[in-house]
Protein backbone atom coordinates (compact mmCIF):
# COMPACT_ATOMS: atom_id res chain seq x y z
CA UNK A 1 0.00 0.00 0.00
CA UNK A 2 1.40 3.74 -0.79
CA UNK A 3 2.07 5.82 1.91
CA UNK A 4 0.44 9.22 1.96
CA UNK A 5 3.95 10.70 2.47
CA UNK A 6 7.32 9.25 1.95
CA UNK A 7 10.03 9.16 4.30
CA UNK A 8 11.89 12.30 2.48
CA UNK A 9 8.40 14.08 2.41
CA UNK A 10 7.98 13.74 5.85
CA UNK A 11 11.46 14.46 7.04
CA UNK A 12 10.83 18.35 4.95
CA UNK A 13 7.59 18.38 7.33
CA UNK A 14 9.26 17.76 10.50
CA UNK A 15 12.58 19.86 9.78
CA UNK A 16 10.66 22.88 11.13
CA UNK A 17 8.89 21.30 13.60
CA UNK A 18 10.28 20.96 17.58
CA UNK A 19 9.32 17.69 18.96
CA UNK A 20 10.30 15.35 16.73
CA UNK A 21 12.68 13.33 18.59
CA UNK A 22 10.87 10.28 17.58
CA UNK A 23 11.53 10.41 14.45
CA UNK A 24 15.28 11.77 14.73
CA UNK A 25 15.95 8.72 16.47
CA UNK A 26 14.27 6.20 13.92
CA UNK A 27 16.11 4.34 11.09
CA UNK A 28 14.86 5.04 7.73
CA UNK A 29 13.17 1.47 7.54
CA UNK A 30 11.30 2.22 10.79
CA UNK A 31 9.77 6.06 9.47
CA UNK A 32 8.80 4.03 6.44
CA UNK A 33 6.83 1.18 8.47
CA UNK A 34 5.27 4.16 10.62
CA UNK A 35 4.49 6.30 7.41
CA UNK A 36 2.90 2.81 5.76
CA UNK A 37 1.21 2.00 9.63
CA UNK A 38 -0.41 5.58 9.63
CA UNK A 39 -1.62 5.03 5.97
CA UNK A 40 -3.55 2.30 7.12
CA UNK A 41 -4.71 4.11 10.10
CA UNK A 42 -6.32 7.29 7.90
CA UNK A 43 -7.86 4.70 5.19
CA UNK A 44 -10.46 2.78 7.91
CA UNK A 45 -11.88 6.24 8.52
CA UNK A 46 -15.58 7.22 7.07
CA UNK A 47 -14.30 9.68 4.55
CA UNK A 48 -16.85 12.14 2.93
CA UNK A 49 -17.82 11.72 -1.39
CA UNK A 50 -16.21 8.47 -3.12
CA UNK A 51 -12.46 8.13 -4.23
CA UNK A 52 -11.07 9.62 -7.42
CA UNK A 53 -10.57 6.20 -9.00
CA UNK A 54 -12.82 3.21 -8.02
CA UNK A 55 -9.21 0.95 -8.41
CA UNK A 56 -7.09 3.36 -6.27
CA UNK A 57 -5.48 1.23 -3.39
CA UNK A 58 -6.14 3.79 -0.65
CA UNK A 59 -8.76 6.94 0.08
CA UNK A 60 -7.52 9.82 -1.45
CA UNK A 61 -7.79 11.31 -3.67
CA UNK A 62 -11.21 12.17 -3.53
CA UNK A 63 -13.93 13.76 -5.92
CA UNK A 64 -12.73 15.63 -8.86
CA UNK A 65 -9.52 15.88 -6.75
CA UNK A 66 -6.00 14.58 -8.28
CA UNK A 67 -3.85 15.20 -5.44
CA UNK A 68 -3.84 13.52 -1.82
CA UNK A 69 -4.91 16.81 0.35
CA UNK A 70 -2.00 18.56 2.04
CA UNK A 71 -3.79 17.94 5.17
CA UNK A 72 -4.01 14.30 4.49
CA UNK A 73 -0.28 14.29 4.24
CA UNK A 74 0.23 16.27 7.32
CA UNK A 75 -1.86 13.89 9.27
CA UNK A 76 0.27 11.09 8.04
CA UNK A 77 3.25 12.00 9.58
CA UNK A 78 1.50 12.98 12.33
CA UNK A 79 -0.06 9.58 12.96
CA UNK A 80 3.78 8.21 12.36
CA UNK A 81 5.81 10.64 14.71
CA UNK A 82 2.75 9.63 17.68
CA UNK A 83 3.57 6.24 16.77
CA UNK A 84 7.34 6.21 16.36
CA UNK A 85 6.88 7.62 20.19
CA UNK A 86 5.07 4.56 21.25
CA UNK A 87 1.92 5.29 21.26
CA UNK A 88 -0.26 2.36 20.32
CA UNK A 89 -3.74 3.12 19.43
CA UNK A 90 -5.15 0.00 20.59
CA UNK A 91 -3.83 0.67 24.32
CA UNK A 92 -5.37 3.93 23.93
CA UNK A 93 -8.43 2.76 23.17
CA UNK A 94 -8.52 0.48 26.05
CA UNK A 95 -7.22 3.05 28.69
CA UNK A 96 -10.90 4.81 27.74
CA UNK A 97 -12.29 2.27 30.34
CA UNK A 98 -9.61 2.90 32.88
CA UNK A 99 -11.86 5.19 36.03
CA UNK A 100 -8.88 5.44 37.79
CA UNK A 101 -5.45 4.25 38.49
CA UNK A 102 -2.34 5.45 41.31
CA UNK A 103 1.43 5.39 41.62
CA UNK A 104 1.84 4.66 45.85
CA UNK A 105 0.36 7.11 47.31
CA UNK A 106 -0.71 9.45 44.09
CA UNK A 107 -4.16 8.60 42.90
CA UNK A 108 -5.84 10.01 39.88
CA UNK A 109 -9.45 9.32 38.73
CA UNK A 110 -10.70 10.34 34.65
CA UNK A 111 -14.12 11.52 33.64
CA UNK A 112 -14.62 9.09 30.47
CA UNK A 113 -18.15 9.85 29.90
CA UNK A 114 -16.94 11.81 26.74
CA UNK A 115 -14.46 9.59 25.41
CA UNK A 116 -12.00 11.42 22.68
CA UNK A 117 -12.75 11.07 19.15
CA UNK A 118 -9.78 10.59 17.78
CA UNK A 119 -9.02 7.67 20.07
CA UNK A 120 -12.02 6.11 19.42
CA UNK A 121 -11.22 5.96 15.85
CA UNK A 122 -7.96 4.89 16.00
CA UNK A 123 -6.02 7.78 15.76
CA UNK A 124 -3.62 8.29 18.30
CA UNK A 125 -2.75 12.19 17.25
CA UNK A 126 -5.26 14.86 18.31
CA UNK A 127 -3.00 16.61 15.68
CA UNK A 128 -3.67 14.43 13.27
CA UNK A 129 -7.45 14.04 13.61
CA UNK A 130 -7.32 18.09 13.54
CA UNK A 131 -6.38 18.09 10.12
CA UNK A 132 -8.56 14.92 9.16
CA UNK A 133 -11.95 15.90 10.49
CA UNK A 134 -13.14 18.21 7.79
CA UNK A 135 -13.21 15.28 5.55
CA UNK A 136 -14.98 13.13 7.46
CA UNK A 137 -18.62 12.26 7.88
CA UNK A 138 -20.86 12.67 10.88
CA UNK A 139 -20.24 9.54 12.80
CA UNK A 140 -22.51 6.88 12.05
CA UNK A 141 -23.45 7.55 8.64
CA UNK A 142 -23.03 5.61 5.10
CA UNK A 143 -24.34 6.07 1.19
CA UNK A 144 -26.57 4.04 -0.28
CA UNK A 145 -26.30 2.54 -3.90
CA UNK A 146 -28.83 1.62 -5.64
CA UNK A 147 -27.91 -1.01 -8.14
CA UNK A 148 -30.13 -2.28 -11.28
Amino acid sequence: MPSYMTVEEAALYFNDRLNVRPWECATPDERRRALAMATEIIDRLNFIGARTDDTQVNQFPRGDDVDVPEDVQKASAEIALALLDGVEPEMEYQNLFLRSQGYGSVRGSYDKTIPPPNIVAGVPSVTAWRYLSPYLREPNTFDIYRTS
